[in-house]
């Protein structure tokens, strides 16, 4: 594999995918290239066309370089405003084809090309500079304007907006800054200043040359771009550059001056057109903090901002693809377009909300508010607990404390293996070089939106590393969020800004300040030394109260149909006295009586199915593959509609929302968690999903059962499939249900596993609740279950206690074959 390849998943597209299809691909014809026609789907397949584009730039505009373009034109209409789309580092155009056709089908020319020095185009990278990449992006307008296609606002000045992630966001900005044709920017997950970013220092007023160098993020950039060199495609004197800095472990005064130059940082006075600037939570190449400078920059200038944090970035996360992409269409074709007015500037945050109980997919919840409020919010200070600590920098710098690994994220299966080759300890601190601080239990939720300050006093000199952990009652602290906020010192008191984050603390929690002497990702000194660390303020903490979660909006028909909704009232209300008595509450966990759901395709999945379930009783549903077990299930936990018959869970009516439903847990089709949390953070996240009370979970007495031990506080994503399976099941049982429902629990399981497995269900229903398990295990089934409903084509054909099913001296497994007919 090329390493460019590589590169792009860590400097550019991070988890997303390029859509790049055999349908969409352009057909080479005479030096160019089109496509035209429909897709599979019945979407108009966009046209387009390949070219060399040559431009000449250098400081003395002495070189010509070949960039490799492809030009999308608009769908539907003769002529629309431009795009430029750029991609990140180490990729090429091809990693944005499917944004491309996507704002094509929305009415735009598009064009995206190979950055020089990347893909097939020629040249060699400069990182944005001025006298190269951004002379390239003036010529490629140049170019646009000359497209019959292309709408333009004046002679020579296309309509043309900008966007791209990562590289191809900061050409995005600097463009704009160079060049006034350009009349939107939508940079995303990029920097403001290059030497920040690279040698970045929390302490308030550090000068740039005092900054932490980011060795490992440098490293994959400038070693692992393709090439012949050392430095692969990247200009000889950048090369240098960071040959001198990797040696020598700290910032120059001609590097910082170098890629100052490179920077929407150095022309942020002349950005004065409307923006959206798009920031990574999961980001520890260009933190928030780089998308906060471009946005209060712009803002200096007048020109209209929105800002944008969402769940993924450089680290991995969730890339929210869809949402990101849709934001930006929105404010292209209000400011490009103008098909709409203007959104006002604002802020939105997006936030995990807890899983979906029917796909076990993540929710993301939007949280808006109309002004940007920048990092410090309205603060709150709480004070931290802890005397002055001795903290120690070991010999060599190793082993190092780790915070984030660049590009773990996205690294997939080999980000998997590495962390649990370390114990599932990512991220860590090591013994003797921490210094902790922490604050009271926490009253109420605390929500952190912005980055939090402290004052320190410190002894000794070098480079620490600051941080922020969430410590649960009783539990293990783990990180807020994996970011270190590095900060050089030399003897006395610093005011220290941690990273940036969007975090909610519970109640009865406290938040834990460490300061390290090392991280994994910074270069830190061979030579060994000591800090004394002591706090002297309270710890300030930014929130943004006005920052809403908006709603789910109500079906139509609820505003559609209201004599409807009446009729149904009336029908429900009408029988109400002969019903009342059939809702009260009893005794019997679960009665189904007469059960059918047949399917649109016609498949009868479940047939005129009763049976009843009694307290204390673990009942095994079994039948072979399509018997009709999962279906029931399924309506049984009011996912899907019954075409006839009834469920009651003690008494009362099982439907879509059912109240009674909070009784019953369960785990079906497989578990869902999110991989770089703990198996502990998975399972207080799902409980707020649920909107009960935090002392409702039980969690202690949920754990017990499951017996997940010091597993508990580790990364879900370094368990194995067992480990998973007894998560999932605590997560079913976290409000100890009276009703526990699993769905092939045991899949995956070794023996002593299933062993276990076994013990946890009937320790769970000799306390008094009831078990329903459906599997195909049907000697675990014999010794774990008290009784069993045997189905087949979705019908039942024998129920009872087990050792009825059975008979006398007979396995299940004899009697199963024998009821379902496959038998001797």
């Amino acid at each position: 594999m090329r390493r460019a390849g590589a590169l792009k998943a860590r400097w550019g597209r991070t988890g997303r995918s390029a859509r790049w299809t055999a349908a969409g691909v352009a057909v080479v014809i005479a030096g160019g290239a089109a496509a035209w026609g429909a897709t599979a789907d019945g979407e108009a397949r966009v046209r387009e066309t390949e070219q060399r584009v040559t431009v000449v730039d250098g400081p003395k505009d002495d070189q010509r370089v070949t960039l490799d373009t492809t030009f999308y034109k608009p769908v539907g209409r003769a002529k629309g405003p431009a795009v430029l789309l750029g991609h990140g580092f180490g990729g090429s155009k091809r990693d944005v084809a499917g944004e491309a056709r996507g704002l094509a089908r929305a009415g735009y020319a598009v064009l995206a090309w190979s950055a020089r020095g990347f893909g097939r185009s020629t040249g060699e990278i400069a990182l944005n500079s001025p006298d190269y990449e951004v002379k390239d992006t003036r010529q490629l307008i140049d170019w646009l304007a000359r497209r019959p296609e292309v709408r333009l606002d004046g002679p020579g000045d296309p309509r043309v907006g900008m966007a791209g992630e990562s590289y191809g966001g900061a050409i995005a900005l600097m463009t704009a800054a160079y060049d006034r044709r350009v009349d939107a920017i939508a940079p995303q997950i990029t920097w403001n200043s290059l030497p920040d970013a690279l040698f970045p220092d929390a302490a308030a007023g550090a000068k740039p040359t005092d900054g932490v160098f980011k060795k490992l993020w440098a490293g994959l950039f400038f070693t692992g771009s393709a090439g012949r060199t050392a430095c692969g495609r990247f200009l000889p004197s950048l090369c240098d550059m960071y040959q001198e800095v990797a040696e020598k472990g700290r910032p120059t005064e001609s590097a910082i001056a170098t890629l100052r130059r490179s920077s929407p940082a150095s022309v942020a006075d002349r950005i004065r057109v409307p923006a959206l600037v798009v920031q990574g939570q999961s980001d520890s190449l260009f933190p928030l903090d780089q998308g906060d400078a471009n946005a209060r920059a712009i803002a200096r200038n007048g020109a209209p901002v929105s800002v944008v944090w969402f769940q993924g970035g450089h680290d991995g996360g969730d890339p929210e693809t869809e949402r990101v992409e849709g934001l930006v269409r929105d404010f292209f074709d209000a400011r490009l377009m103008r098909t709409s007015a203007p959104s006002p500037d604002g802020f939105t945050v997006t936030r995990a909300g807890g899983l979906d109980s029917s796909t076990q997919a993540v929710v993301v919840d939007e949280a808006s508010t109309r002004r940007y409020p920048g990092l410090s919010g309205d603060s709150s200070t709480l004070p931290l607990a802890g005397s002055e600590q001795t903290i120690f920098n070991p010999a060599g710098g190793a082993p190092a404390s780790i915070s984030a690994l660049p590009g773990l994220g996205a690294l997939g299966s080999l980000g998997g293996s590495l962390g649990g080759s370390l114990g599932g300890q990512l991220p860590s601190d090591m013994p003797g070089q921490t210094a902790t601080f922490d604050t009271r239990p926490l009253d109420r939720p605390l929500w952190l939106t912005g980055a939090a300050t402290v004052r320190l006093k410190v002894s000794g000199d070098g480079p620490l590393f600051a941080k922020l952990y969430d410590v649960p009652p009783g539990g293990a602290a783990a990180p807020a969020r994996r970011l270190a906020a590095p900060f050089r010192v030399s003897g006395g008191e610093v005011t220290v800004t941690l990273p940036a984050m969007d975090y909610r603390f519970d109640r009865g929690h406290r938040l834990r300040l460490v300061i390290a002497t090392t991280d994994m990702g910074f270069a830190t000194p061979a030579e060994p030394s000591s800090y004394k660390v002591q706090v002297v303020s309270p710890l300030s903490v930014p929130s943004v109260p006005s920052l809403k979660t908006a709603p789910a909006p109500l079906p139509a028909w609820v505003w559609a149909l209201p004599l409807v909704a009446v009729a149904l009232a009336l029908a429900i209300l009408l029988p109400g006295r002969h019903r009342r008595g059939a809702e009260t509450d009893n005794d019997v966990p679960l009665e189904i009586t007469g059960l059918t759901k047949a399917y649109k395709n016609g498949h009868l999945a479940v047939s005129d199915l009763s049976f009843r379930v009694e307290k204390g009783q673990v009942l095994g549903l079994l039948g072979p593959n399509g018997a009709g077990k999962t279906t029931t299930l399924r309506m049984l936990m009011g996912l899907i509609h019954p075409d006839s018959g009834s469920i009651r869970i003690f008494g009362h009516r099982v439907y879509p929302g059912a109240p009674v439903l909070s009784r019953l847990g369960s785990f079906v089709e497989g578990p869902g968690f999110l991989p770089h949390l703990s198996g502990r953070d998975n399972l207080d996240l799902y409980w707020r999903a649920t909107g009960r009370p935090l002392d409702e979970a039980h969690l202690d007495e949920a754990l017990k059962i499951a017996d997940l031990g010091s597993a508990l506080d580790r990364a879900v994503r370094t368990y194995s499939q067992g480990m998973r399976q007894r998560l999932a099941i605590a997560q079913a049982m976290l409000g100890l249900p009276d009703l526990l429902v699993l769905d092939e629990p045991t899949n995956g399981l070794d023996p002593p596993q299933i062993r276990e497995m076994r013990e946890v269900l009937v320790r769970y229903a000799a306390a008094g609740r009831t078990v329903i398990v459906s599997s195909h295990l049907l000697a675990e089934v014999e010794q774990t279950c008290t009784h069993a409903v045997v189905m087949a084509a979705g019908r039942r054909v024998a129920a009872g206690p087990v050792a009825e099913i059975t008979g006398s001296g007979r396995r299940l497994e004899d009697a199963f074959l024998e009821i379902i007919g496959e038998g001797p």
